[in-house]
């Protein structure tokens, strides 16, 4: 605002207001530590990570360091020791395996068609890559930096999620309509669990690892038993899709790229306890890892809105560095 400022007068500002002006530019530019410094840390109790898909490039919090040179970052996933990303292209057959600490992409992984969601099971050992165009999902050996497996999955897999004990992951399968086991030591597809007429599109475990909950790609919110796959309760969050996060009492939160709310879903009922006005097209949604905060990434306007998950109500509206805040991932939380 005060670069436009400047450019639209004819008067002369002070040498001081000058330098300053152009400091902040500067600062907003080169990474966003303008809006950092005004972050209240203790709402960011590990860090959060955010892709920033429409700028290239992942965004941290509560510091706003900035980590470049990620073509459209779209999924993303950290380490449960904080070290490592994992993160997908939206526009190109790569996922990256990138240091925290310095930004370094430690590997490329070229899969040769469209890749999804990414996920690190419970240990940190391996990473998960979701690879829609041809059904499959890879393997990653995290401390190798090397692709030990292909999976085949099922139709236009999207994203996956571990159980708690990091034995087996599930995997949504958008195109196929269900939910893709996968057992992970044994690299095969164990079984399907049928989702019919929903686009399974991202998925959650509830804390105890008995409920799966799953945001369809039209707006429906459902939970299935995780074991059996027996459909629990459904109900309409939106019109469109988004991620979608489980609190500690068990209780959904999921966007709605088509609307303008985060929904808060009760369980067991599935009936709707809340629904919050954050702006345009939130996609990305994750709790705080002492379950205090719910985080969503607001792609229309460029912000990530905090939300106290007890009143259920906006706390903060941050602006990011950059555009397109799609998807999130909480530093120590657990897997």
């Amino acid at each position: 605002m005060f670069v436009k400022r400047l450019h639209g007068s004819v008067a002369l500002c002070c040498a001081r207001r000058l330098v300053t002006g152009v400091g902040l530019a500067l600062i907003a530019l080169t990474g966003g530590a303008a809006h950092a410094a005004a972050i209240d840390t203790a709402l960011f109790p590990t860090p959060v990570y955010v892709t920033l898909q429409g700028s290239d490039a992942v965004q941290v919090f509560p510091s706003g360091r900035v980590c470049k040179d990620l073509p459209a970052a779209h999924y993303l996933d950290v380490s449960p020791n904080g070290r490592r990303l994992i993160v997908s292209s939206a526009k190109s057959p790569e996922a990256w395996l990138v240091d925290t600490s310095t930004c370094e992409k430690l590997a490329t992984f070229n899969f040769g068609t469209a890749v999804q969601g990414v996920a690190f099971d419970p240990t940190g050992r391996h990473a998960l890559v979701v690879a829609a165009g041809d059904g499959t999902v890879g393997i990653i050996d995290v401390a190798a930096a090397r692709l030990v497996a292909r999976v085949v999955v099922g139709t236009n897999p999207h994203n996956a999620v571990f159980t708690p004990d990091g034995r087996y992951a599930y995997v949504t399968l958008q195109g196929g309509m269900g939910v893709a086991v996968l057992d992970i030591e044994a690299r095969k597809t164990l079984r399907t669990l049928p989702v019919p007429n929903t686009h399974p599109h991202n998925l959650g475990f509830s804390p105890d690892g008995k409920t799966l909950w799953l945001r369809g790609f039209l707006g429906r919110v459902m939970a299935l038993d995780a074991h059996s796959g027996k459909l629990r309760c459904e109900v309409s969050a939106g019109v469109s899709h988004a991620g979608i996060d489980v609190l500690p009492d068990g209780r959904a939160v999921t966007g709605d790229m088509g609307g303008h709310d985060v929904v808060v879903v009760d369980a067991p009922s599935c009936k709707v306890a809340a629904r919050i006005v954050v702006g345009a097209a939130p996609h990305g949604v994750r709790v705080s890892r002492d379950g205090r905060w719910i985080y969503a990434g607001v792609t229309g306007a460029d912000t990530l809105a905090v939300i106290d998950a007890h009143s259920l109500k906006v706390v903060k509206q941050i602006s990011v560095a950059g555009k397109v805040p799609f998807w999130l991932a909480v530093a120590q939380r657990p897997h």
